[in-house]
This record gives structure tokens, C-alpha cells and sequence, in this order.
């Protein structure tokens, strides 16, 4: 075993790695850009190098400066961690070239499965289910659009070198195809360099299960599947295993289909090998196919470890410095059920869209595992993936784990930057997922329902004035001779407002809101309003106050010293939605658009966003270039004004 290894990571991943191997008394070493200096991973590091600038292209990606640092500080070994370089096998060659230590697969296993055209035709021939499609090297449109329409549609178009939903889209109808096609394309350059796609029929009720393997270079096992079904936007948000419904006839095929695909490329480390499967009518052995093979740990692998009690990360750093299989097939088993959702900063309603900020209040509950690579007070980089942590449940049964996960999510507070919590939670509250009914189309066919937002109650109100006053943390200031002294804050929320006042009455609280009051009273370090006690808590973070529980309601404190100003924009401005880099622009000054007409594409945390017209217009005026780096609030165009 070496004593020193270097992870070439950040985040939660590098902070997952640096736990596990200083269990086994190994010193770590992590490296950083000048974005991530005061970052999770650099402090609970042995040692700490910085590699370069914010941007991945200079640092994090930048393999010659990592094996350098693992030389300079005495590393044996580099783990890869996932994403960045992880399946990069030129890295591999280079770390083995420096005499150092891969912590994963072979740079050829990683090639033999880097492209899904070949890794399918491989897996074909290694007796692994594959889904039909085409896979050839021509990629002339024409030819697509041909191999589309012969397979029938709906069909998928998906990046030969893509991952977590990069260059894939969905096309359901024959004339839809030749723009779907560009965006991916264009999409897929960008994000992995290759333009180059494969077509394959789309599955119409399909679930997305995956089977984790482990391989020593000869010999490989499976630890069992993960059901990865809850996706949007063909990213996974809450995966979980064992998979609902799963048979045993089923499990077998599954990872002994799994495991003949690692044995296949002489497969070493951890490994997750991804089938599609037909989920209209039971689980049947006949019913998945392969989609592809991620040679490296998944993020999702907690969910693997707290079902069969391995550490994962541990068997990597066994297995690379010359271990055989820790275990044999019939020694793993499955105990209870897990789940992990993953708590990103995004703003929902917005479609989503990747959002920034600094998190200046973060709670967790006990109860649950958190893997995260940030504390209260770091701030959520537009250089990087915005996600806050791993939320992860076990308990004897689904049911069990699933009513701790909702549990878990409820006691989460999140304050200085908008998240998907509510959105979780609103999953674990989902009829049908609570009931194991999933595939890969249930968010999409009730986004409006797990989105919606509630009507904000008048306790909830009144729970941040509360905390907006500071009661609770000594008595109101002010003194009255013979009546309650009543203190006003005025709160808002988007467009609505609320003006209320906060008064101390003997060992209560009076809080008027609008035309109501309401009672309240502290115990036990808990609100009771009206007698109730409240599900919720309420910080105070600057001018804003959130109201934390099964939905996070954050109100504002107006100035009341402020000017409104004129921004000028209205509807005629298309604004930058988050910092980015304006990958292309559709307009120039004078062209008539249509409401909904693409004016530009904004690329930001690893994603390409179309920006579109908000109404009918001529353009006026084009602020910004491709290749223009922005704020977010940015103009970028301008219509010319309604007559």
C-alpha cells in the first residue's frame, strides 16, 4: 500500500476520498485552483498545491500540472475522483509514463468503453443486450436523418463521447430531427471536443438501472443495482438501491450481464455499467440493454455502499496498490434500501438554471449521510458543478428510507442561494415514486405539480417576523407604560408584501399579519404559534429572512430609504440569466423575431442555455459577441420599443 496519494478532484468527491484514506492511514494530497484556495477539500487536505486558474482549462484539466504536484509532494498515487480527468485515458498514460498510480481502470478499458458506438459493438459481441440504433462513423445529417427515420421515432441522438445528459436530445417527430441533431452536435464539441453522435430507438416508458461493478484486472464482481429512473433533463436527482420491483431472476441477468462487460476489457477498480430498461409491463430478463460503461466511481455510489457495507473508495485504494478482489460474488449481500438525493444550488421555477451565491447558513440534520464539498459561508462558483451536497438514507425498507430522506430534506436549511430542496421533497412526497412506480418521464409528466409553490400561510409570515425582530433572543427593545409596545416590519416576496408588527405580551408574542394576529410562544427552543407547534425555523441572513421546512419561503426586508430605479429593460431586454460565456448569437440589429424565436446561447456550469425572445419585435441593438464572458444580469439584446 502506498502511504501518500493525490486526488485530482475537487468537491465532495475529493473530500469523500481524503475520508477514506486517511481510515486507512494514508496522507492526501489535493490540488486547487485560484477559485477554490479557501475550499472544503484544500483544508481537510495534508497538503495543498495550487495548479492554477479558476477556469477547469487551467487547472483542474490540466493533467501534466497534477502529476507534477503528485511528484513534487511525494504522491504514489493519483485518484481521479469523477468528472474532469477521471476517464481521460491519455491522463492514465501519462500518470503510469511519471511512474505513479492510476487508482482506476487501464487506460485501454477506458478507451475500449470511451466512445458508445464501439463500446456497444463490443458489448454486442461479448454477449451484453444492446439497444437498437445506429453506430456508424458517418455522420453526415443527411444519412442521420435516414438511420432516424428507418429505426422510428421517438429516437435519442447521443454524444459518442458524452455523459450526464451532454449532447443527447430527444426527437419525436422526423421534421424535428435536423435541429435536434445540430444542438447536439454543437453541444457535444463544446462539452468533450467530438461532434460525433450515435442514433438509438427511444424506449417509451423506460427506467434507467445500473448495476455497480469491481474488478481487480482479472476478475470482477457486482455489488447490486441502483435504480436512477428520478431524472430530469436526462441528469439523475434522487437515485436509489436496490432497484423497486426487482426480481431476483432479473437481478441475476443484470449483473452477470454486468460483469461479462467488465471481464470483457479487464476491467479494474469501480466501474457502473448503465442499461436502459423497458419498464411497461414488470422487469424481465429479457427487457434491458446496454447503454454504456462509466470507467470510474459513480456519484451515486453511497447509495451501493450503505446497502452492502463497502467502501467503496477503500476497495480502489486496495485494489490499485496490488490487492486481488477484496470479496467474492457470494459474500456480497443486500441489507435494507437507500437513497440519495442531490441538494444542488439551481433555480427551479427558472427552468432549472444553474444559480450562484454564498451560502451564508447551511444545516444539515443528523440521521442522514452528508457528502458535500462546502461549509456555511463558501460561495457556489459559476466555474464549477453547483452541487451543495448528497443527502443519503438507509433504513430496513424502502418505505423506512424514503420517510428518512423526506425527513432529512426537511431539516436541511439553505440559506443565500435558491436551491432544489423543495423540489426533493416534493419527489418524496410523489404518489407514484412512493409507491416504486418510476421511470425516467415521471418528472417531466408532473413538473407542474412538484413544482408548484404554496400559498404562503399567515404562521409562516409570522415566523419571520419573528426572527426579523429578533424575539426569541432576549426581550423586543422598547418599553410601554400600559400597553403592549408594537414593533412594525414590513415583508416581501416577489410581488407580494406583507406589513406586520411584533409585540411581547407577558411571557407570549403578539404578531399581526395584515388583518390577523396570531399568538406565539417559545419552547423548548421551538415556535408554538397558536397553540401549534410550528414545523418550521427562521434565519435572518442581511436583508433577507427564510423560513425553513418541507418548502424554504425566503422573504425580503425592504429598504424603506431605497429608490426604486428605472432599469429600462422590461420585456425588450434579454438578460444573461447567470454568469457564462455567450457561446453564439442568432440576431443582428434589424432582424424581426417571433416570441420564442432562439436570439442566442449562453454556455455556463458545463451547459448550453437557449436564450429566447420574451416577445415579437425587431432587434434594436446586439450587446454582446460569441466568445464574450458575462455577468449574470447582463444585456446582451435589446428590442426596439413596443409603438
Amino acid at each position: 500500500m502506498f502511504d501518500t496519494i493525490l486526488i485530482a478532484n475537487r468537491g465532495e468527491i475529493a473530500c469523500r476520498v481524503i475520508r477514506s484514506a486517511r481510515a486507512l492511514g494514508l496522507r492526501s494530497v489535493a490540488v486547487y485552483s485560484e477559485a477554490d484556495a479557501g475550499a472544503a477539500h484544500v483544508a481537510m487536505a495534508d497538503q495543498a498545491v495550487l495548479i492554477g486558474g479558476p477556469r477547469p482549462a487551467d487547472s483542474y484539466l490540466r493533467g501534466e500540472r497534477i502529476i507534477q504536484a503528485a511528484l513534487d509532494t511525494g504522491a504514489q498515487a493519483i485518484h481521479p475522483g469523477y468528472g474532469f480527468l477521471s476517464e481521460n485515458p491519455e491522463f492514465v498514460d501519462a500518470v503510469e509514463a511519471a511512474g505513479l498510480v492510476f487508482i482506476g481502470p487501464s487506460a485501454s478499458a477506458i478507451r475500449a468503453m470511451g466512445l458508445k458506438d464501439a463500446a456497444k459493438a463490443l458489448m454486442e459481441k461479448a454477449g451484453v443486450p444492446i439497444v437498437p440504433g445506429y453506430m456508424g462513423a458517418n455522420q453526415d445529417p443527411a444519412h442521420l436523418q435516414a438511420a432516424a427515420d428507418e429505426i422510428g421515432y421517438p429516437v435519442l441522438i447521443k454524444a459518442v463521447a458524452g455523459g450526464g445528459g451532454k449532447g443527447m436530445r430527444l426527437v419525436e417527430r422526423s421534421k424535428d430531427f435536423a435541429d435536434a441533431l445540430a444542438s447536439a452536435q454543437g453541444e457535444a464539441a463544446t462539452a468533450f471536443g467530438n461532434s460525433a453522435v450515435l442514433i438509438e430507438k427511444y424506449i417509451q416508458q423506460p427506467r434507467h438501472i445500473e448495476v455497480q461493478v469491481f474488478g481487480d484486472g482479472t476478475s470482477a464482481v457486482h455489488l447490486f443495482e441502483r435504480d436512477c429512473s428520478l431524472q430530469r433533463r436526462h441528469q439523475k436527482v434522487i437515485e436509489e438501491a436496490p432497484a423497486p420491483s426487482m426480481t431476483a431472476e432479473m437481478r441475476l441477468a443484470m449483473g452477470t450481464a454486468a460483469v461479462r462487460a467488465a471481464e470483457a476489457i479487464g476491467y479494474k477498480g469501480a466501474g457502473t455499467v448503465e442499461f436502459i430498461v423497458d419498464g411497461s409491463n414488470g422487469l424481465r430478463p429479457d427487457g434491458f440493454w446496454f447503454m454504456e460503461m462509466n470507467t470510474r466511481l459513480q456519484v451515486e455510489h453511497p447509495v451501493t455502499e450503505a446497502i452492502t457495507g463497502v467502501d467503496l473508495v477503500e476497495w480502489q485504494l486496495r485494489v490499485a496498490s496490488g490487492e486481488s478482489l477484496p470479496c467474492a460474488q457470494e459474500d456480497l449481500t443486500i441489507t435494507g434500501h437507500a437513497f440519495e438525493a442531490r441538494l444542488y444550488a439551481e433555480d427551479v421555477p427558472a427552468g432549472f438554471l444553474p444559480a450562484t451565491g454564498t451560502l451564508a447558513h447551511l444545516r444539515f440534520p443528523e440521521g442522514a449521510r452528508i457528502d458535500s464539498g462546502v461549509r456555511e459561508g463558501d460561495t457556489i462558483s459559476p466555474w464549477y458543478d453547483p452541487m451543495i451536497a448528497k443527502v443519503i438514507t438507509h433504513g430496513a425498507t424502502r418505505a423506512i428510507a424514503l420517510s428518512k430522506l423526506r425527513a432529512a430534506l426537511e431539516g436541511t436549511q439553505v440559506a443565500g442561494s435558491v436551491t432544489n430542496l423543495a423540489f426533493l421533497g416534493a419527489l418524496t412526497r410523489h404518489e407514484g415514486f412512493c409507491a416504486g412506480e418510476v421511470d425516467t418521464g415521471l418528472i417531466g409528466r408532473d413538473l407542474d405539480a412538484l413544482t408548484a409553490e404554496p400559498a404562503v400561510a399567515d404562521a409562516t409570515v409570522a415566523l419571520a417576523a419573528l426572527a426579523a425582530m429578533g424575539a426569541g433572543q432576549g426581550d423586543l427593545q422598547g418599553f410601554a407604560l400600559w400597553t403592549p409596545l408594537w414593533q412594525a416590519v414590513v415583508l416581501e416576496r416577489g410581488e407580494a408584501r406583507w406589513d406586520c408588527a411584533v409585540a411581547r405580551v407577558g411571557k407570549e408574542w403578539a404578531v399581526r399579519v395584515g388583518d390577523a394576529t396570531l399568538t406565539a410562544e417559545r419552547r423548548a427552543g421551538a415556535w408554538w404559534i397558536n397553540g401549534q407547534r410550528a414545523a418550521s425555523d427562521a434565519q435572518v441572513v442581511g436583508p433577507a429572512v427564510s423560513v425553513f421546512g418541507a418548502h424554504t419561503v425566503q422573504f425580503t426586508r425592504p429598504d424603506p430609504l431605497a429608490v426604486d430605479a428605472d432599469a429600462g429593460a422590461g420585456a425588450g431586454v434579454v438578460l444573461a440569466p447567470m454568469p457564462g460565456m455567450v457561446k453564439a448569437v442568432f440576431v443582428n440589429a434589424g432582424d424581426v423575431v417571433e416570441k420564442g424565436a432562439r436570439l442566442a446561447i449562453l454556455e455556463a456550469m458545463k451547459m448550453e442555455h437557449t436564450l429566447t425572445a420574451g416577445r415579437d419585435g425587431t432587434v434594436a441593438e446586439v450587446l454582446a459577441k460569441a466568445g464574450q464572458q458575462v455577468e449574470a444580469g447582463a444585456a446582451l439584446i435589446a428590442l426596439a420599443d413596443e409603438e
